[in-house]
């Protein structure tokens, strides 16, 4: 008893709500994030802290009150609602489904590599992972002997070229055949790449590998390859070069690309020698800039040049590759941004392949610890003399056949009848309809391979499935953060909902209620209240407006008399216009215009302070025209019509009857509040 009253002096009742009692804690604490604090840090002071507690309380109470008529309307059991909820859910829960950890490794990792740029050439054995365990072997093997024959190469391209050959050789497609002879003197270069631009097993392996070093085969969804780095270069990002370059074909280059160097040397313009020289018509004539391209854009020999320290404005050495000789010159280059800059554009890229699905892969092997995974498909019974596995995957294997690879799967679930569970988790266990069901869900197109190993890795990808879906459904029980962060998302969608149809669509349908609300509010205005500035016209002037396009068809001089004629003898817009038209000459009676404005003072830009008033004033246009504005009438501040204020007296309609409601469910709901703790609040 007295523990009891100890903790209700330490965490006070603030508010009572249909007998649910909400304590200072969680007011406090749902007060403090609502300012944005998590400390009782605070410049405010003591009375304004408490005018902000005062006010936030209001909105608290209204809040709850609404929520918990939400509830008992229903709302919270509406199907639009859920599904919108379960969209946000999904996003939500994403980061939990995943190791933390392993994520953040892979994202500094990422960081570290794409600090240098890399420039590699392999040599693939093809071999698709869905091959039988025989032909991989044959495909591993084959890559070894091409391995050794790399490490005694003098030149590994030429290697590359043999093995290009041998392929095409022995493909079934007789224009493949034809096409053996056909020599690509860089076979197999990859030229520059930095992270994410290649599979990760390739780059990580490549990643580690020092320059000149050839790499045992590495494996990867397409096959075997056997890497070679011939260069590892400071990553720089985009840069914007201007070159020169004299082709290969030129017998004369190096001559050329040393005298033009010399030119550059003696002071000329690096466009001029640019234009002289290049034979780069795309890019001679404009100095021989180029646009701004990434590393693994440019040829690595321009990569090489810029990795070696040239800094902005400066020009390389005359340098040869095997498209001839060269000189760059360094224009803009962009920094290594910082590590947080760039993890939402790693993220961005980790959407595919080993890198995307390794931290869920290691979260599921967690799971399957924390939620007591078994795969009877691997356990044995307690028969010690037979010792057979409880359960088996033939009789899925039996319905599937090569069908599946067209996506082309239909089963009867009649046709199986071993019931037996394959594996469970948690209390969740599932057997080989669930199996077949999830198949057929996921069907489609592939590459055709042994129908055994295919079902093997989908009974896989369906533990992963079902352990990921387990996890979910428990987040809100294992993780309480996660439980209230998706009440607050349902909670705010209930009371959008709610909003929406008992105050702002009421507002739009009630029309008879907005005329009541609008003849009373309406007398409620005064002229002179800033408050009530929105709901009157301010001082206005009724312009009339006459243009004339061409000064040299008709002088302003001449268009004022006439309009002046026109004031004097009392004639109508249409008749000054007639005049104005004749002067010009009815040819060119387009020339002419006139417009009726109405402007509000305060809110137009037509009339210089100085000329608001009644007169006449001319304007020159752009091009030779003019306008002549005649301020005709000039009208007092008067109050708004309805329709013209509509969005404004809408606005207060429902305003009021969002304070009708509020009131209503205070008594509905029977609300205390303690204002004697709600007083005592400090923060």
């Amino acid at each position: 008893m007295l523990a009891g009253a100890m903790a209700q002096s330490a965490d006070p009742v603030v508010f009572e709500i249909n007998g649910k009692k909400y304590h200072k804690s969680q007011f406090l604490k749902e007060y403090l994030r609502s300012i944005g604090k998590e400390s009782a840090t605070s410049t405010a002071t003591a009375a304004e802290k408490a005018k902000a507690i005062k006010d936030y309380s209001q909105l608290y109470v209204n809040f709850q009150t609404k929520l918990a008529d939400a509830y008992a309307m229903g709302f919270d059991t509406m199907a639009d609602l859920n599904k919108e909820l379960a969209t946000y859910r999904k996003e939500l829960a994403a980061p939990y489904l995943i190791d933390s950890a392993t994520l953040k490794s892979l994202l500094k990792e990422a960081y570290e590599r794409n600090h240098y740029v890399l420039h590699a050439a392999h040599i693939l054995v093809p071999c698709p992972e869905n091959s039988s365990p025989e032909d991989t072997l044959k495909a591993y093997n084959h890559a070894m002997e091409v391995y050794n024959q790399a490490l005694l190469a003098t030149d590994f391209y030429t290697v590359a070229q043999q093995e290009m050959k041998r392929q095409r050789l022995n493909d079934r497609d007789p224009l493949v055949r034809q096409k053996a002879e056909e020599v690509n003197p860089m076979e197999g270069d990859l030229g520059c790449f930095t992270v994410f631009d290649m599979i990760y097993a390739f780059e990580s392996t490549v990643y580690g590998m020092t320059p000149g070093e050839i790499h045992k085969p590495v494996r990867t969804r397409y096959g075997y390859h056997i890497p070679k780095l011939f260069g590892r270069y400071e990553y720089y990002g985009k840069a914007q070069l201007a070159h020169i370059w004299i082709s290969e074909k030129d017998p004369s280059a190096k001559g050329k690309i040393n005298s033009a160097y010399r030119q550059l040397q003696s002071g000329t313009d690096f466009g001029v020698v640019a234009k002289n020289y290049s034979d780069d018509r795309s890019t001679s004539n404009n100095g021989g800039v180029m646009p701004e391209l990434s590393p693994n854009q440019l040829p690595y020999d321009y990569v090489e040049q810029v990795s070696k320290g040239l800094k902005v404005g400066e020009y390389s050495e005359p340098f040869h590759s095997r498209f001839g000789w060269h000189i760059i010159k360094l224009l803009k280059q962009e920094t290594m941004p910082d590590f947080e800059s760039m993890i939402p554009y790693y993220r961005s890229r980790m959407t595919r392949g080993e890198r995307a699905t390794k931290p869920q892969h290691i979260f599921v092997e967690q799971c399957k610890a924390k939620y007591n995974f078994v795969d009877y498909t691997t356990t044995k019974t307690s028969n010690k003399k037979k010792a057979p596995y409880a359960a088996s995957l033939d009789a899925v294997r039996s319905l599937v056949s090569d069908s599946i690879f067209s996506a082309i799967f239909h089963y009867d679930s009649n046709q199986i009848t071993d019931m037996r569970p394959l594996f469970r988790i948690g209390d969740k266990e599932y057997n080989s309809r669930d199996f077949a069901r999830f198949i057929s869900k996921n069907k489609k197109v592939r590459p055709i391979c042994i129908l055994d190993s295919f079902v093997v890795d989908s009974y896989h990808d369906f533990i992963d499935a079902k352990v990921l879906e387990y996890a979910d459904s428990r987040l809100e029980l294992d993780i309480p953060e996660f439980g209230e962060l998706i009440d607050e998302y349902r909670h705010g969608l209930m009371i959008f909902a709610y909003n929406d149809q008992m105050v702002w669509s009421r507002a739009l349908k009630d029309t008879l209620g907005f005329e009541r609300f609008y003849a009373q509010a309406s007398k409620q205005h005064h002229w002179g209240d800033s408050a009530d500035a929105v709901y009157f016209w301010n001082e206005r002037a009724r312009v009339n407006c006459y243009t004339i396009a061409d000064s040299t068809l008709l002088s302003k001089n001449k268009a004022l008399k006439v309009i002046e004629k026109g004031q004097k003898k009392g004639w109508g817009t249409e008749k000054v216009i007639e005049e104005l038209v004749a002067k010009v000459s009815k040819k060119d009676a387009s020339k002419v215009s006139n417009e009726l404005i109405l402007v509000e003072k305060g809110n137009q830009q037509l009339l210089s302070n100085k000329e608001w008033g009644m007169g006449t004033y001319v304007h020159n246009l752009d091009s030779g025209s003019y306008q002549i504005l005649v301020v005709e009438q000039m009208l007092q501040p008067e109050l708004k019509s309805r329709d013209e204020a509509r969005g404004f007296y809408l606005n207060d309609f429902q305003n009021y009857l969002e304070d009708q409601n509020n009131t209503a469910l205070r008594k509905k709901y029977n609300v205390k509040i303690h204002q004697d703790v709600l007083d005592k609040i400090v923060y």
